[in-house]
């Protein structure tokens, strides 16, 4: 049976920040008092021994080069070309059929994308739908390189999933990108899908444009999704959050150095006030149900639980799920790693719940939900190891409700 605790009878760590999960001090409200729901722990004591060897391997081999890429368009054109031999060494998914998506209409012609289908969804498009919008530091990537993740989102939910080819920095430098996920969330609203059917999710900087892209719904007034999922997100351009964590992260690959040159090109002669790209400065009300997966070495880890954080204080209700051990974007690697496997089957019953939650909302608890997938830093600062076993045999951790 769930435990449930109140956080003022819960042991503290001596820099006050809370059980809320959050590094660098507590979470925006963390001061009022909190419920801690404990639940069971998929792949509790650590990170597997595969995940180790991955992780190991890549920390010798593409870590250095990273470190040390200059942000300069030679060498991310011979990045785009490598990833992109890469993603077609990939066998595909049998379980999911993809066919283009052309009909994404721009200043210039036209967006290419892709749709990810389930082979047996018997549905209508109309039943629902996610829009993921792929990483990639906004200057490599394309909805092949991501099929790992949109296929098995595709047939875990058996939802279609489109994927937009957005333009790319340095040749289109902000607001470019935005302005294509825009079109491609208005097109599935053009095609029948109501908006309170489409999830929108996306991974690094596909992470900071779902982000981005979910605020500009809510400061226009267009019709708001049912819910938004980010792997590893990409939050703070500045790349302040990051750099002060690359002293202590072991991330395998992720340079907080290379993120901010990356982020020059990515920004161009665009104010970077813009909350559209400051999205820790942005007011997050009114936003839909959020989840957040972020591994517990990553670099990036700060950045989402400031973002969390800041929905939080807005009003808003967020899913943090700190998996621990685990490296940048995870989840690409969902058919050999057994987090990565668990991870998806996470954020297959988080769409399957905001689609199937009323669509009005109104009167919502401010709350944030931190959930920790193994013991993490959360329980070497001192909080209490969330070894309790719960019903649903999700990830472990917290639940703040101010």
């Amino acid at each position: 049976m769930d435990k449930h605790l109140i956080a003022d009878d819960v042991p503290q760590p001596p820099d006050g920040s809370g059980a809320g999960g959050a590094s660098d001090g507590a979470l925006p409200g963390g001061s009022a008092r909190q419920a801690i729901h404990q639940q069971a722990v998929p792949y509790d004591g650590g990170p597997s021994p595969l995940s180790r060897a991955i992780s190991g391997m890549l920390r010798l081999t593409i870590g250095p080069i990273v470190h040390h890429v200059p942000g300069h368009a030679v060498i991310i054109r011979t990045a785009r070309a490598t990833v992109d031999i890469a993603s077609r060494l990939v066998r595909a998914d049998p379980r999911v059929r993809v066919r283009l998506a052309d009909d994404l209409p721009d200043d210039t012609g036209r967006v290419i994308g892709e749709w990810v289908e389930p082979r047996d969804a018997g549905g209508e498009a109309s039943d629902g739908a996610i829009l993921y919008l792929h990483g990639g530091g906004y200057v490599v990537c394309s909805p092949r390189t991501h099929r790992p993740i949109t296929a098995r989102l595709a047939a875990d939910t058996g939802l279609p999933v489109l994927v937009p080819r957005y333009r790319l920095a340095p040749e289109h430098p902000f607001p470019a990108a935005l302005e294509d996920a825009l079109a491609a969330y208005r097109l599935l609203l053009d095609h029948g899908v109501p908006a309170e059917r489409v999830v929108i999710a996306g991974d690094s900087a596909g992470g900071h444009l779902a982000a981005s892209l979910t605020g500009e719904l809510c400061r226009t007034g267009l019709p708001r999704p049912a819910g938004v999922v980010l792997f590893s997100p990409w939050v703070d351009l500045t790349c302040e959050l990051s750099t002060r964590e690359q002293r202590l992260a072991r991330d395998p690959y992720i340079s907080a150095s290379t993120a901010r040159r990356v982020a020059r090109l990515v920004v161009g002669t665009a104010d970077p006030r813009d909350p559209r790209l400051a999205l820790l400065s942005c007011r997050w009300t009114d936003t839909p149900p959020v989840l957040i997966q972020v591994g517990s070495r990553e670099v990036l880890r700060p950045e989402a639980e400031a973002l969390a954080g800041a929905i939080s204080e807005g009003g808003g209700d967020c899913l943090l799920q700190v998996w621990n051990g685990q490296m940048h974007v995870f989840q690409m690697l969902n058919r050999v790693l057994p987090e990565a496997d668990a991870a998806m089957h996470e954020t297959a019953r988080f769409v399957r719940s905001v689609l199937a939650a009323p669509a009005a909302r109104g009167g919502r608890t401010a709350r944030t939900r931190s959930r920790t997938a193994g013991k993490g830093r959360a329980a070497r600062r001192g909080r209490r190891p969330n070894g309790g076993r719960g019903g649903d045999g999700g990830p472990s951790g917290t639940e703040a409700v101010a």
